[in-house]
C-alpha cells in the first residue's frame, strides 16, 4: 500500500516536473507569464490600501489581515494550478471524449489526467502569496501554519473542481459551472468574511468554500485554535474523497470521443 502510494507520488512529481520543462523551452514568454502574474495580483492591493486609510478596519479585517487573505488565496490557487491545472477543464475533457488517452496508460487514469498539465502564471500567483505572507512577519511556526493552509487551499480547489468537472459524466455543460464556481471562491475568498452574514456565510462555507479554503486559516493565522485546525483538515479530506468517488463513478459511465490522440 504504501509503495503504491510512493509510486503515484513519484509520478505526480515527474509529471509536474516535465510539463515546467516544457513550458521552459521558451524562457521569455515563462518569464512573462509570472512576472505579469506578480504585477496583476500586487494591482489588487492598492484598492484596499486606499480604502483602509479612510477607515480602521473592514468587517473586523485591518491591512495586515487582508494581506493574509490575499496571500493565503492567491498561494493555494496557484500551487493547485501549479501541480493539477487539467482538473480545472477536466469538465471539457469528458464533454468531448477525450479521456481516452488518459485510459491506456499504465499508470492510474485520475493521477495521469490531474497532472497532465501546468498553469505556468500560476507559479506567479505562488510566489506572489508567499512574499505577500513573508511582509506579514508570521514568525517561524506561523510560516509553517501557513505553508500547511496553503496545501489544504490547493487541496479544497483540487477537489471541488474535480467533483463538479465529474458531474459532466451525468450533466452537459457543467463547463461552464465549473470555471464559475471556482472562481466564487477566489472572487469571496478575498473579501473579509465579517462583510457576510446569515444564509450567505453559510454558503460560503459549505456549499462555495471559501471560509474552509481561506477564512478559518487566516483566522488561525491570527490566533490559533487546534478544534478549528481539525475542522479544516477533516473538510479537506471529506471532500477529496467525495470527489475521487464520484469521479470514478462517473466513469463507468464514459463514452468514447474514438479520438486518435497520443500523450508523450
Amino acid at each position: 500500500m504504501l509503495t503504491a502510494v510512493k509510486n503515484q507520488m513519484r509520478v505526480c512529481l515527474l509529471s509536474v516536473k516535465y510539463n515546467i520543462m516544457r513550458e521552459m523551452v521558451n524562457k521569455v514568454t515563462f518569464l512573462t507569464n509570472i512576472c505579469f502574474m506578480l504585477l496583476n495580483n500586487a494591482t489588487f492591493l492598492v484598492q484596499w490600501i486606499i480604502l483602509l486609510r479612510l477607515r480602521e478596519d473592514v468587517g473586523g479585517y485591518t491591512m495586515r489581515e487582508i494581506m493574509l487573505l490575499w496571500g493565503l488565496t492567491a498561494t493555494s490557487f496557484g500551487l493547485s494550478h501549479i501541480l493539477f491545472a487539467r482538473v480545472f477543464s477536466l469538465s471539457e475533457l469528458i464533454i468531448k471524449g477525450k479521456l481516452d488517452s488518459f485510459l491506456v496508460q499504465p499508470k492510474n487514469v485520475l493521477v495521469s489526467v490531474l497532472t497532465s498539465s501546468t498553469d505556468i502564471s500560476a507559479i506567479g500567483d505562488f510566489l506572489y502569496g508567499v512574499v505577500i505572507v513573508c511582509i506579514c512577519r508570521p514568525g517561524v511556526g506561523g510560516f509553517f501554519l501557513f505553508l500547511l493552509f496553503a496545501v489544504t487551499g490547493a487541496v479544497i480547489f483540487t477537489s471541488f473542481a474535480l467533483l463538479l468537472g465529474s458531474l459532466s459524466f451525468w450533466f452537459v455543460r457543467m463547463d461552464m459551472v465549473q470555471d464559475q464556481m471556482v472562481m466564487n471562491i477566489v472572487s469571496f475568498a478575498t473579501y473579509p468574511d465579517g462583510i457576510f452574514n446569515g444564509v450567505t456565510r453559510f454558503l460560503l462555507y459549505f456549499v462555495i468554500p471559501a471560509g474552509m479554503t481561506v477564512w478559518h486559516p487566516v483566522h488561525m493565522l491570527v490566533r490559533f485554535e487546534a478544534g478549528m485546525l481539525f475542522t479544516v483538515l477533516g473538510y479537506a479530506g471529506g471532500l477529496t474523497a467525495l470527489a475521487v468517488a464520484v469521479f470514478y463513478k462517473g466513469l463507468k459511465r464514459y463514452a468514447s470521443g474514438n479520438l486518435m490522440e497520443a500523450r508523450l
